[in-house]
């Protein structure tokens, strides 16, 4: 074998070592990423919930005022902590997961909707940070968790 061939094959080497690297630190950030997100929207969502089944003025006065009936309230806010709770689970119920993050979709879409309609776009800001930090978060849980992961294999 000459130098160069030996050289090549050590800056070879270097090379598929350092993408590895880079794969690996990739993944890591996403995961921190992933569940920085999933930290964030869970406290969201948690205290949201909370408030709706201890029928906090707060929360009931401005979700009664957007048209929303009082049972509604009460079911919403079971549902926000039960997807919490799906959410906090690391490495399980993966599918689950993919609905936890359609039903937060879904709850802040309404809100955003509901609030431009009855109290005026400058109240949506709640909702536009909350929908920013879901889609981040669910992008990263996507490339933390293959789909063959969530759905089996495809």
């Amino acid at each position: 074998m000459t130098n160069d061939h030996k050289n090549f094959q050590l800056k070879y080497s270097k090379v598929i070592n350092n993408l590895k690297i880079i794969k690996i630190m990739k993944t890591k950030t996403a995961k921190i990423i992933y569940w920085s997100g999933a930290i964030f929207m869970s406290l969201w969502f948690g205290a949201s919930g909370f408030f709706e089944l201890t029928k906090n003025p707060v929360v009931w006065d401005i979700t009664l005022q957007l048209g929303y009936p009082s049972h509604f309230i009460y079911i919403l806010g079971v549902f926000k902590l039960a997807g919490v709770i799906v959410l906090l689970l690391p490495n399980r119920l993966l599918r689950l997961k993919e609905w936890v993050f359609a039903g937060m979709f879904f709850d802040i879409t309404f809100a955003f909707f509901s609030k431009v309609a009855v109290l005026g776009l400058a109240s949506t800001v709640d909702a536009i940070v909350a929908f920013t930090v879901l889609s981040i978060t669910y992008l990263m849980f996507r490339k933390v968790y293959h789909p063959e992961l969530i759905f089996g294999e495809i």
